[in-house]
């Protein structure tokens, strides 16, 4: 995907010995991790308060994870749109365009509550509507980010934008739960905190989209456009192929990519069905749900502490990192088969984390680094719809597993079945002859 022409650029870039700025005196990136910050945190809390407030509204369990399959629709329909919009417009108006929405529709949710009138078909509409503007934000944030560093602080910039997803994910659900436990307000508090932090995203995104140029003090070539390049504008008119599909075409055309991304399915797909399994298997032991809680949080934890790995991780050939850490999940999935309590799932939860950010930042370097900017959103779209592609099924198979076998067998079945994926994936010489990107 890197022409000779962006070879010689880079070679003339290395040659004028241009610097970036530190990533904490770039105002241009710490407003998107601001902004991202404040909308993961809402997010977090949202993914528990909504589940809260339909079991209250309706007490049936089935509508409260049929709101959740909605939203994820919502995330897999707009996905590849909202891509094809990244390449074409600013990216930073889509961020504040569809955080804008996702506020209002959580604006919309708490005055019903308060009202009264909030209805299950209106929380429905409401699933889908974040749904869809999740997507669109998403892919016009990564390659957003993208822009905003040089090639040289892409890991690292990654690696902080995996403290902000962890922290998120730690935080978001106790905070819910003691938002929701306020009674004023008709149990609104959560969604009035949630409304709050995506207009906290709105003004981030705003404030960089007025920031004067070169206020970042970065030199051109770290612009994240070629040069010559005048934004959005020269995005729609040399974008080449305008298609939705461009993302999935670009993937599917390497081999290193498709084999990566599909080893990538494979882990999430066992993730997500494995948080079930874990849940039944703590309640069949009589654990109590706080408890429950603080065990899947172990991943969590585990991921903030695997963020500072990162960049020691990426001395590793990239194919080689993927590899070694599914296979080291294998014996991680079987260990929690062991029947020892909720701490010993917390223990083994946090060490399978720890590789996590650095396997999310391996595919973000990969695909930001050798893909051109013009189709930077659609390929994000693309890697976004193929990972989600593969959660419903992994719960849909998880539950048909729980539903037919004890849970220890489940577990052990799910460990069968990542083992095959490695090997599968591990047969590919282009994934062990992988490098990273100059």
């Amino acid at each position: 995907m890197v022409t000779s022409s962006d070879v010689v650029l880079a070679e003339a870039h290395e040659g004028l010995g241009a610097r970036p700025v530190p990533l904490w005196r770039n105002l241009q990136f710490q407003l998107l991790w601001a902004g991202q910050a404040a909308s993961s945190l809402g997010v977090g809390v949202a993914d528990v308060a909504y589940p809260l407030a339909i079991l209250a509204l309706t007490g049936s369990p089935a509508r409260a994870g049929l709101f959740a399959a909605v939203q994820t629709t919502g995330m897999l329909v707009g996905a590849l749109p909202g891509g094809q919009l990244a390449d074409r417009y600013d990216r930073r108006t889509i961020v504040i365009g569809s955080e804008s929405v996702r506020a209002a529709v959580t604006v919309v949710v708490a005055v019903g509550l308060v009202l009264g009138w909030l209805t299950l078909p209106v929380l429905f509409a409401a699933a889908a509507v974040l749904g869809l503007a999740q997507a669109t934000s998403g892919a016009a944030r990564l390659p957003l980010l993208r822009s905003v560093v040089s090639d040289s602080q892409l890991t690292s910039a990654l690696a902080q934008d995996e403290v902000r997803q962890n922290g998120a994910a730690l935080a978001g659900p106790p905070l819910a739960g003691a938002l929701y436990a306020i009674r004023a307000l008709a149990h609104a508090v959560p969604f009035i905190f949630t409304a709050v932090f995506f207009a906290l995203s709105v003004a981030a995104a705003l404030a960089m989209k007025l920031l004067p140029a070169g206020s970042d003090h970065r030199s051109p070539e770290w612009t994240g456009e070629q040069p010559g390049s005048h934004g959005p504008a020269d995005r729609r008119t040399h974008s080449g192929d305008s298609g939705m599909l461009t993302g999935i075409r670009t993937l599917w055309a390497s081999p290193l990519l498709r084999t990566a991304m599909l080893l990538i399915m494979i882990v999430n797909m066992v993730g997500v069905g494995l948080d079930l399994i874990i849940i039944v298997v703590l309640r069949d032991q009589h654990v109590r749900l706080g408890l429950i809680g603080v065990a899947l949080a172990g991943a969590a934890v585990g991921g903030l502490a695997g963020a500072p790995l990162v960049k020691p991780l990426h001395r590793i050939r990239p194919g080689v990192l993927l590899l070694a850490a599914c296979v080291l999940e294998i014996p991680f999935v079987l260990g929690l088969a062991v029947p020892l309590g909720p701490w010993w799932v917390a223990s083994i939860l946090f060490l399978s984390s720890l590789a996590v950010p650095a396997l999310r930042a391996l595919i973000d370097v990969l695909i930001f680094r050798q893909t051109p900017d013009e189709q930077r959103g659609r390929v994000a779209a693309a890697v976004m719809t193929l990972i989600g592609l593969g959660m419903p099924a992994g719960m849909a198979g998880a539950g048909l597993l729980l539903q037919c076998l004890p849970p220890e067998v489940a577990m052990l079945l799910l460990a069968s079945f990542l083992a095959l994926g490695v090997l599968y994936c591990a047969s590919k010489r282009d994934l062990w002859r992988a490098q990273w990107p100059q």
